[in-house]
């Protein structure tokens, strides 16, 4: 007998813009994902629509070639040809491509950069949550850097080193920064600051199927 699927909140993906292609070739399709979509469709029914189901219908073939956290806004790849995925892929597991992404965390930062390097796990008692986890946990790296100051907050670029899931946003909570708007991680004043999750995916750099290298930007929205 298979599990029951779990059951989740309401979930209202924006439809303006039903999809924004910001680059097309032959070989990938390159997109700004809005937040509150998801990446690829869940198993519940309810969680069908998704970026890649949309793409899909225009592109039969494409396949996401990496996700952003539902709640997450920024760039995504997807390919248009197995040859392109592999390519591609790889370098997401050798870590060989650049990735910048503009957060708004709570509190002010002191120091002006500095390497975050603490191995994360899931949370078996709140699962879908990630937590820091010293024994049983994979590594992770996030290195960061103060763009400016707010109020009771600090404009960041984080830079993954490593793609765990919920990766930023446990390592910003873990260092005592929590993202602003982070539904999951984030409580009282810094959960209600924002509307949304405060995590934008601004900038990939790869080396594209056809052997340049390319770099692609999303101006952060807030």
């Amino acid at each position: 007998m298979s599990e029951p699927l779990p059951i989740y909140p309401i979930y209202n993906p924006p439809l303006e813009p039903y999809t924004s292609i910001i680059h097309r070739d032959a070989d990938i399709l390159v997109l700004d994902k809005p937040s509150g979509l998801l990446s690829v469709p869940g198993r519940n029914p309810a969680l069908r629509d998704s970026l890649a189901t949309r793409v899909q219908k225009d592109f039969p073939q494409a396949l996401m070639i990496n996700r952003l956290d539902k709640d997450t806004s920024g760039l995504v790849l997807m390919s248009l040809n197995r040859k392109a995925h592999a390519k591609i892929a790889s370098q997401f597991e050798t870590r060989s491509l650049e990735k910048q992404y503009t957060a708004v965390v709570w509190g002010h930062v002191e120091e002006k950069e500095g390497l975050i390097d603490l191995p994360l796990a899931i949370d078996p008692d709140n699962k879908p949550r990630h937590r820091v986890d010293l024994e049983a946990g994979k590594a992770a790296q996030t290195r960061w850097k103060v763009l400016e100051y707010g109020k009771n907050n600090t404009r960041l670029h984080l830079y993954p080193l490593t793609g765990r899931t919920h990766q930023l946003r446990v390592h910003m909570k873990a260092v005592g920064h929590v993202i602003l708007g982070d539904e999951f991680y984030a409580e009282g004043a810094a959960r209600d600051a924002a509307c949304r999750l405060l995590l934008h995916a601004e900038r990939l750099g790869f080396q594209h199927p056809d052997g340049r290298f390319v770099g692609f930007t999303s101006p952060c929205p807030f």
